[in-house]
């Protein structure tokens, strides 16, 4: 419990910023998320490629979560 509220008493100084923070319908999720997928795609090919497939594989990846807006369906 002292973690907690250690936790709590820190937060205290900056109480404005976070009320503002969960009251706001911001949100940083497809950020986030684009780093995960970056991340997780340099652990699963490190030491075996270099910088070019590397950028080329995270592209791919993006473009295939990309949503897709305006499409008319036939």
């Amino acid at each position: 419990m002292a973690g907690l509220a250690g936790y709590a008493a820190g937060l205290l100084p900056d109480l404005d910023a976070v009320v503002y923070g969960m009251s706001t319908d911001w949100s940083s999720g497809p950020v986030e998320g684009r780093v995960n997928d970056l991340k997780a795609l340099k652990r699963s090919m490190f030491g075996r490629a270099k910088s070019p497939l590397l950028r080329k594989r995270l592209l791919l990846i993006a473009a295939s979560r990309r949503p897709r807006t305006g499409l008319k369906s036939p």
